[in-house]
Protein backbone atom coordinates (compact mmCIF):
# COMPACT_ATOMS: atom_id res chain seq x y z
CA UNK A 1 0.00 0.00 0.00
CA UNK A 2 1.58 3.26 -1.10
CA UNK A 3 1.30 6.33 1.02
CA UNK A 4 -0.55 8.32 -1.62
CA UNK A 5 -2.94 5.53 -2.53
CA UNK A 6 -3.90 4.35 0.94
CA UNK A 7 -7.15 6.32 0.75
CA UNK A 8 -6.97 8.21 -2.50
CA UNK A 9 -6.70 11.45 -0.55
CA UNK A 10 -4.29 14.35 -0.87
CA UNK A 11 -0.65 13.83 0.05
CA UNK A 12 -0.78 16.01 3.17
CA UNK A 13 -3.33 16.67 5.87
CA UNK A 14 -4.39 19.77 7.78
CA UNK A 15 -5.23 19.18 11.42
CA UNK A 16 -8.19 20.69 13.21
CA UNK A 17 -8.73 21.67 16.81
CA UNK A 18 -9.11 19.24 19.68
CA UNK A 19 -10.64 19.56 23.11
CA UNK A 20 -9.20 18.88 26.52
CA UNK A 21 -9.46 15.31 27.69
CA UNK A 22 -10.94 14.54 31.09
CA UNK A 23 -8.82 12.66 33.58
CA UNK A 24 -9.44 8.92 33.73
CA UNK A 25 -9.40 6.82 36.85
CA UNK A 26 -7.18 3.83 37.39
CA UNK A 27 -8.93 0.61 36.45
CA UNK A 28 -8.27 -3.11 36.76
CA UNK A 29 -6.82 -4.92 33.78
CA UNK A 30 -9.97 -6.87 32.93
CA UNK A 31 -13.70 -6.22 32.84
CA UNK A 32 -15.01 -8.25 35.74
CA UNK A 33 -18.65 -7.27 36.22
CA UNK A 34 -21.83 -6.44 34.36
CA UNK A 35 -21.76 -2.99 35.97
CA UNK A 36 -18.36 -2.25 34.45
CA UNK A 37 -19.54 -3.42 31.05
CA UNK A 38 -22.68 -1.29 31.32
CA UNK A 39 -20.51 1.75 32.12
CA UNK A 40 -18.46 1.13 29.01
CA UNK A 41 -21.52 0.66 26.83
CA UNK A 42 -22.78 4.08 27.91
CA UNK A 43 -19.37 5.62 27.17
CA UNK A 44 -19.40 4.21 23.65
CA UNK A 45 -23.06 4.79 22.89
CA UNK A 46 -23.79 4.21 19.23
CA UNK A 47 -20.51 2.38 18.65
CA UNK A 48 -21.53 -1.10 19.73
CA UNK A 49 -21.02 -3.67 17.01
CA UNK A 50 -20.21 -2.49 13.53
CA UNK A 51 -18.58 0.88 14.33
CA UNK A 52 -15.77 -0.26 16.59
CA UNK A 53 -15.18 -3.60 14.89
CA UNK A 54 -14.94 -1.82 11.55
CA UNK A 55 -12.38 0.60 12.98
CA UNK A 56 -10.41 -2.26 14.54
CA UNK A 57 -10.39 -4.13 11.23
CA UNK A 58 -9.24 -1.03 9.34
CA UNK A 59 -6.33 -0.54 11.73
CA UNK A 60 -5.40 -4.24 11.63
CA UNK A 61 -5.62 -4.10 7.83
CA UNK A 62 -2.59 -1.82 7.90
CA UNK A 63 -0.64 -4.58 9.59
CA UNK A 64 -0.90 -3.05 13.06
CA UNK A 65 -1.87 -5.57 15.78
CA UNK A 66 -4.82 -4.48 17.91
CA UNK A 67 -6.28 -5.60 21.22
CA UNK A 68 -9.35 -4.64 23.28
CA UNK A 69 -9.37 -1.78 25.76
CA UNK A 70 -12.07 -1.46 28.39
CA UNK A 71 -15.28 0.00 26.93
CA UNK A 72 -15.16 3.77 27.05
CA UNK A 73 -11.74 3.66 28.73
CA UNK A 74 -8.01 3.52 27.97
CA UNK A 75 -6.99 0.50 30.05
CA UNK A 76 -6.34 -2.94 28.49
CA UNK A 77 -9.19 -5.42 28.83
CA UNK A 78 -6.79 -8.37 28.61
CA UNK A 79 -3.52 -9.36 30.19
CA UNK A 80 -0.33 -9.75 28.16
CA UNK A 81 -1.83 -7.41 25.59
CA UNK A 82 1.38 -6.89 23.60
CA UNK A 83 1.81 -10.62 23.00
CA UNK A 84 -1.89 -11.21 22.30
CA UNK A 85 -2.49 -8.24 19.99
CA UNK A 86 -3.60 -9.50 16.57
CA UNK A 87 -4.32 -8.65 12.94
CA UNK A 88 -6.51 -11.77 12.45
CA UNK A 89 -9.87 -10.49 11.09
CA UNK A 90 -11.86 -13.44 12.41
CA UNK A 91 -10.44 -13.13 15.90
CA UNK A 92 -11.06 -9.39 15.86
CA UNK A 93 -14.70 -9.88 14.82
CA UNK A 94 -15.28 -12.49 17.54
CA UNK A 95 -13.64 -10.30 20.17
CA UNK A 96 -15.55 -7.12 19.35
CA UNK A 97 -18.85 -9.01 19.18
CA UNK A 98 -18.58 -9.52 22.95
CA UNK A 99 -18.63 -5.83 23.92
CA UNK A 100 -17.91 -2.35 22.49
CA UNK A 101 -14.24 -2.50 23.35
CA UNK A 102 -12.11 0.52 22.62
CA UNK A 103 -9.14 -0.22 20.37
CA UNK A 104 -5.56 -0.54 21.52
CA UNK A 105 -2.78 -0.37 18.94
CA UNK A 106 0.36 -2.24 20.03
CA UNK A 107 3.16 0.03 18.83
CA UNK A 108 6.10 -2.39 19.19
CA UNK A 109 4.65 -5.27 17.14
CA UNK A 110 3.41 -2.71 14.59
CA UNK A 111 6.94 -1.27 14.24
CA UNK A 112 5.51 2.17 15.03
CA UNK A 113 6.73 5.13 17.00
CA UNK A 114 3.76 7.32 17.92
CA UNK A 115 4.36 10.90 19.05
CA UNK A 116 1.68 11.94 21.53
CA UNK A 117 1.14 15.71 21.61
CA UNK A 118 -0.93 16.97 24.54
CA UNK A 119 -2.88 20.19 24.68
CA UNK A 120 -2.29 22.31 27.76
CA UNK A 121 -3.84 25.32 29.42
CA UNK A 122 -3.83 28.78 27.86
CA UNK A 123 -3.07 27.52 24.37
CA UNK A 124 0.08 25.64 25.38
CA UNK A 125 0.29 22.57 23.14
CA UNK A 126 2.84 19.86 22.53
CA UNK A 127 2.66 20.63 18.81
CA UNK A 128 4.18 24.05 19.48
CA UNK A 129 7.08 22.44 21.33
CA UNK A 130 7.59 19.88 18.57
CA UNK A 131 7.51 22.63 15.93
CA UNK A 132 10.22 24.48 17.84
CA UNK A 133 12.32 21.31 18.00
CA UNK A 134 11.87 20.82 14.26
CA UNK A 135 12.77 24.43 13.52
CA UNK A 136 15.97 24.04 15.51
CA UNK A 137 16.95 21.28 13.08
CA UNK A 138 15.86 23.31 10.05
CA UNK A 139 12.82 21.08 9.55
CA UNK A 140 9.05 21.12 9.94
CA UNK A 141 6.60 18.64 11.42
CA UNK A 142 5.61 16.19 8.63
CA UNK A 143 2.08 16.81 7.36
CA UNK A 144 1.95 13.59 5.33
CA UNK A 145 1.77 10.94 8.03
CA UNK A 146 -1.08 8.98 9.62
CA UNK A 147 -2.56 11.23 12.30
CA UNK A 148 -5.31 10.83 14.90
CA UNK A 149 -6.92 13.71 16.78
CA UNK A 150 -7.39 12.69 20.41
CA UNK A 151 -9.68 14.30 23.00
CA UNK A 152 -6.61 16.00 24.46
CA UNK A 153 -4.28 16.52 21.52
CA UNK A 154 -3.07 14.39 18.63
CA UNK A 155 -1.09 11.26 17.75
CA UNK A 156 1.45 11.34 14.93
CA UNK A 157 2.29 7.84 13.66
CA UNK A 158 5.77 7.11 12.23
CA UNK A 159 7.55 3.98 11.04
CA UNK A 160 10.10 3.09 13.70
CA UNK A 161 12.29 0.92 11.48
CA UNK A 162 14.92 -0.97 13.48
CA UNK A 163 15.29 1.79 16.05
CA UNK A 164 13.99 -0.26 18.98
CA UNK A 165 12.40 2.87 20.46
CA UNK A 166 10.63 2.54 23.78
CA UNK A 167 8.21 4.84 25.57
CA UNK A 168 9.38 8.27 26.64
CA UNK A 169 7.82 11.17 28.51
CA UNK A 170 9.13 14.67 27.96
CA UNK A 171 12.27 13.55 26.10
CA UNK A 172 11.20 15.61 23.06
CA UNK A 173 9.83 18.43 25.19
CA UNK A 174 7.04 19.26 27.62
CA UNK A 175 3.65 17.79 26.71
CA UNK A 176 5.27 15.39 24.24
CA UNK A 177 5.36 11.65 24.92
CA UNK A 178 6.26 8.80 22.61
CA UNK A 179 4.97 5.24 22.45
CA UNK A 180 7.06 2.46 20.96
CA UNK A 181 8.09 -1.02 22.06
CA UNK A 182 6.21 -1.88 25.25
CA UNK A 183 3.62 0.84 24.64
CA UNK A 184 0.26 1.31 23.02
CA UNK A 185 -2.07 4.08 21.92
CA UNK A 186 -5.85 4.32 21.74
CA UNK A 187 -6.86 3.75 18.14
CA UNK A 188 -9.04 5.86 15.86
CA UNK A 189 -12.74 5.15 16.27
CA UNK A 190 -12.50 4.70 20.03
CA UNK A 191 -14.22 7.05 22.48
CA UNK A 192 -13.36 7.98 26.06
CA UNK A 193 -16.04 9.71 28.15
CA UNK A 194 -18.00 10.27 24.95
CA UNK A 195 -15.09 12.02 23.18
CA UNK A 196 -13.89 10.42 19.99
CA UNK A 197 -10.44 9.58 18.68
CA UNK A 198 -10.79 10.79 15.09
CA UNK A 199 -8.68 9.91 12.08
CA UNK A 200 -7.42 13.24 10.73
CA UNK A 201 -4.88 12.12 8.11
CA UNK A 202 -5.53 8.81 6.37
CA UNK A 203 -2.09 8.25 4.86
CA UNK A 204 0.48 5.58 5.53
CA UNK A 205 2.88 6.61 8.31
CA UNK A 206 6.01 8.43 7.23
CA UNK A 207 9.45 7.24 8.26
CA UNK A 208 10.49 8.64 11.62
CA UNK A 209 12.20 11.99 10.92
CA UNK A 210 15.90 12.01 11.65
CA UNK A 211 15.63 15.02 13.94
CA UNK A 212 13.20 13.10 16.17
CA UNK A 213 15.29 9.92 16.06
CA UNK A 214 18.41 11.87 16.98
CA UNK A 215 16.73 13.45 19.98
CA UNK A 216 15.37 10.11 21.20
CA UNK A 217 18.81 8.55 20.82
CA UNK A 218 20.33 11.10 23.17
CA UNK A 219 21.07 9.43 26.50
CA UNK A 220 20.02 11.51 29.51
CA UNK A 221 22.89 12.17 31.89
CA UNK A 222 23.19 9.53 34.58
CA UNK A 223 24.18 10.25 38.16
CA UNK A 224 27.87 9.70 38.89
CA UNK A 225 29.84 9.81 42.12
CA UNK A 226 31.01 13.28 41.05
CA UNK A 227 27.44 14.46 41.55
CA UNK A 228 27.57 13.37 45.19
CA UNK A 229 29.50 15.56 47.59
CA UNK A 230 30.68 13.29 50.36
CA UNK A 231 33.60 11.05 51.20
CA UNK A 232 31.17 8.12 51.06
CA UNK A 233 30.12 8.90 47.48
CA UNK A 234 30.20 5.23 46.47
CA UNK A 235 27.65 4.45 49.19
CA UNK A 236 25.33 7.29 48.10
CA UNK A 237 25.66 6.32 44.44
CA UNK A 238 24.77 2.71 45.31
CA UNK A 239 21.75 3.89 47.30
CA UNK A 240 20.66 6.04 44.38
CA UNK A 241 20.92 3.10 41.98
CA UNK A 242 18.99 0.88 44.37
CA UNK A 243 16.08 3.31 44.72
CA UNK A 244 16.00 3.87 40.95
CA UNK A 245 15.85 0.12 40.37
CA UNK A 246 13.02 -0.39 42.86
CA UNK A 247 10.94 2.35 41.26
CA UNK A 248 11.54 1.03 37.75
CA UNK A 249 10.60 -2.52 38.78
CA UNK A 250 7.51 -1.58 40.81
CA UNK A 251 4.37 -3.52 39.94
CA UNK A 252 0.89 -2.19 39.24
CA UNK A 253 -0.80 -1.10 42.45
CA UNK A 254 2.54 -0.32 44.10
CA UNK A 255 4.11 2.14 41.68
CA UNK A 256 3.16 5.41 43.35
CA UNK A 257 4.02 4.15 46.83
CA UNK A 258 7.40 2.87 45.63
CA UNK A 259 8.11 6.27 44.08
CA UNK A 260 7.17 8.06 47.31
CA UNK A 261 9.34 5.78 49.46
CA UNK A 262 12.31 6.25 47.12
CA UNK A 263 11.88 10.03 47.18
CA UNK A 264 11.77 10.05 50.99
CA UNK A 265 14.92 7.95 51.29
CA UNK A 266 16.84 10.05 48.78
CA UNK A 267 15.47 13.17 50.47
CA UNK A 268 17.45 12.27 53.59
CA UNK A 269 20.69 12.52 51.62
CA UNK A 270 19.55 15.74 49.98
CA UNK A 271 18.75 17.33 53.34
CA UNK A 272 22.13 16.26 54.72
CA UNK A 273 23.88 17.93 51.79
CA UNK A 274 25.21 14.62 50.52
CA UNK A 275 23.21 14.52 47.27
CA UNK A 276 22.06 17.28 44.94
CA UNK A 277 18.27 17.58 44.84
CA UNK A 278 18.30 17.91 41.04
CA UNK A 279 20.25 14.65 40.70
CA UNK A 280 17.77 12.80 42.92
CA UNK A 281 14.75 14.27 41.13
CA UNK A 282 16.09 13.51 37.64
CA UNK A 283 16.98 9.95 38.59
CA UNK A 284 13.48 9.32 39.94
CA UNK A 285 11.88 10.86 36.85
CA UNK A 286 13.85 8.54 34.58
CA UNK A 287 13.03 5.53 36.74
CA UNK A 288 9.27 6.20 36.73
CA UNK A 289 9.16 6.96 33.00
CA UNK A 290 8.01 3.44 32.09
CA UNK A 291 5.02 3.79 34.43
CA UNK A 292 3.56 6.83 32.66
CA UNK A 293 0.69 6.73 30.21
CA UNK A 294 -2.66 4.98 29.91
CA UNK A 295 -3.36 2.89 32.98
CA UNK A 296 -0.26 4.27 34.72
CA UNK A 297 0.76 7.44 36.51
CA UNK A 298 0.06 10.93 35.26
CA UNK A 299 2.69 13.66 35.07
CA UNK A 300 0.90 15.52 37.87
CA UNK A 301 0.93 12.50 40.18
CA UNK A 302 4.61 11.89 39.55
CA UNK A 303 5.57 15.51 40.19
CA UNK A 304 3.54 15.71 43.42
CA UNK A 305 4.79 12.38 44.73
CA UNK A 306 8.46 13.18 44.19
CA UNK A 307 8.12 16.66 45.69
CA UNK A 308 6.21 15.29 48.69
CA UNK A 309 8.76 12.52 49.27
CA UNK A 310 11.78 14.80 49.06
CA UNK A 311 10.18 17.05 51.70
CA UNK A 312 9.48 14.13 54.05
CA UNK A 313 13.07 13.00 54.63
CA UNK A 314 12.54 12.91 58.39
CA UNK A 315 9.92 10.16 58.22
CA UNK A 316 12.45 7.66 56.84
CA UNK A 317 14.72 7.54 59.89
CA UNK A 318 13.58 3.97 60.46
CA UNK A 319 11.43 1.45 58.66
CA UNK A 320 9.36 2.31 55.64
CA UNK A 321 8.04 5.87 55.42
CA UNK A 322 4.36 6.59 54.91
CA UNK A 323 2.76 9.76 53.60
CA UNK A 324 0.46 11.80 55.78
CA UNK A 325 -3.23 11.82 54.95
CA UNK A 326 -2.79 15.13 53.15
CA UNK A 327 0.08 13.75 51.10
CA UNK A 328 -1.22 10.23 50.50
CA UNK A 329 -1.66 9.50 46.81
CA UNK A 330 -3.71 6.87 45.09
CA UNK A 331 -1.78 3.59 44.83
CA UNK A 332 -1.10 2.90 41.17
Amino acid sequence: MTRASASGRRASCSLGESVDEPATEQAPATVKSADELEEGVAGNKGQRGSGLVRSALEIAGRGWPVFPLRPGRKEPAIRNWERRATTDPDLIRRTWEVAPWNIGVACGPAALLVVDLDAGDRGDHGRQRLAALAAGAGQVIPADTYTVLTPGGEHLYFLAGDGGYRNTAGRLGAKIDTRGSGGYVVGAGSAVAGRRYRLACDLDPAALPGWIADRLAMTPPTPTPASVHTASSAYIAAALRGEVRRVAEATAGNRNHSLFVAAVRLGRFVHAGRLEEGVARDALLRAVDRHRGPGGLTDGEITRTIASGLRRYGSATSGTPSPTSAERHRSR
